[in-house]
């Protein structure tokens, strides 16, 4: 619907079965998620990889929880594009592994809040799973290694499936995008997957330009079709950075806006860097959307 009052549209948000990650029973609709992004990477585009040092990324992960971090987000390896900065070099499994393995094994002792594992590799996410995640986030939707859709259905752990691909055309936009999606959600429950089990990433700045990423945002409501939460990632991404002309460190204000919009929009998660302030963000969008009264602040 539209609120002439706000001058946005505010969308009605559908019902969706809770899903349990890890210990922890997210309830879609009663609030937006936040999810901390915690890169054991060297090269990180945003600039805050924690490379190999142990202690600095149990620090960041307890202080992410402390600020309100619904879920924290591992990933051993950068997914930047070579479109926009110099390229991520793909690393291997095993190179992966032994950035994320110590991180997920000492997290998993201290966190009370799950924790995900974002790769596209099998192996990897069996051995995380082994470790303590509780959860994959694949940049590639399963279509990167199949096998990682075995993997999460005989786990029984919940999946981010995003879109992505190695080019920017489209014929329509959002149909295509939804489509695509659409058919990873299809194979991964053919694969075992459950559905309750299926978070959905329109995939932010992955095969798309910064204005394909606007009308996407413009047009989340769009993705409920789905039939499965909705996770959008575009903290301190090149698109606010081309439409604010800042560099990554000063994206703060334009992440704030986009989250705020998600919230609007549709999202059930939010995947950030500054967590404390998107927290902030979140939940005063969602009291604006979702509905608050003085006994929520009790």
């Amino acid at each position: 619907m539209f609120d002439a009052r706000l001058g946005i549209k505010l969308i009605n948000m559908p019902s969706l079965a809770p899903t349990r990650i890890g210990g922890r029973c997210f309830k879609w609709g009663e609030r937006t998620y936040v999810m901390g992004v915690l890169n054991v990477t060297p090269d990180s585009f945003s600039g805050d990889g924690v490379a190999r040092n142990l202690d600095t990324a149990v620090e960041q992960a307890l202080r992410f929880q402390a600020e309100g971090a619904d879920i924290i987000d591992v990933g051993g390896e950068s997914t930047r594009p070579a479109s926009i900065y110099s390229g991520a070099e793909p690393i291997t499994a095993e190179e992966e592994l032994t950035r994320v393995i110590p991180v997920i094994e000492a997290l998993s002792h201290v966190l009370k809040i799950p924790v995900s594992v974002d790769t596209y590799k099998a192996e990897v996410a069996r051995e995380a799973l082994r470790a303590g995640a509780a959860m994959i986030n694949d940049v590639w939707g399963f279509r990167r290694d199949p096998e990682i859709a075995r993997v999460a259905a005989d786990a029984g752990v919940p999946v981010v499936l995003m879109h992505n691909q190695k080019h920017t055309r489209y014929g329509d936009l959002v149909p295509d995008v939804i489509g695509e999606l659409g058919k990873m959600v299809k194979t991964a429950v053919a694969s075992g997957v459950e559905h309750r089990n299926i978070v959905v990433d329109p995939g932010m700045g992955f095969g798309k330009t910064a204005e394909h990423n606007l009308e996407i945002l413009r047009r989340l409501d769009e993705f409920q079709a789905l039939g499965s939460p909705i996770l959008v990632g575009i903290s301190r991404k090149s698109t606010i950075g081309y439409v604010l002309g800042l560099p990554v460190e000063e994206r703060l204000e334009g992440t704030a806006a986009t989250v705020a919009l998600s919230v609007a929009f549709g999202a059930d998660v939010v995947r950030v860097h500054d967590v404390r302030e998107m927290v902030r963000v979140a939940r005063m969008s969602d009291a604006v959307v979702r509905g608050w009264s003085q006994d929520d602040a009790q």
